[in-house]
């Protein structure tokens, strides 16, 4: 699984990191960041919901061939 966050649409309503903390996080700035160790998502089944939470769709999910 691969998570981007795009930081240009992220208006860091912070709904990814409400939704899933223990994958996502808010920087210094306030905007949405994976939390190091966790750009696979770490197995959490919430990823996806809070991809789907992101009231400008900064964040997406896909899943990684190999």
């Amino acid at each position: 699984m691969h998570i981007g966050i795009d930081k240009d649409t992220c208006i860091g309503a912070g709904q990814c990191a409400l939704t899933a903390p223990d994958v996502f996080t808010q920087d210094d700035d306030g905007y949405s960041t994976v939390r190091p160790g966790r750009e696979d998502g770490g197995g959490s089944p919430l990823v996806r919901e809070a991809a789907r939470a992101c009231p400008v769709g900064a964040v997406t999910v896909s899943q990684t061939v190999g």
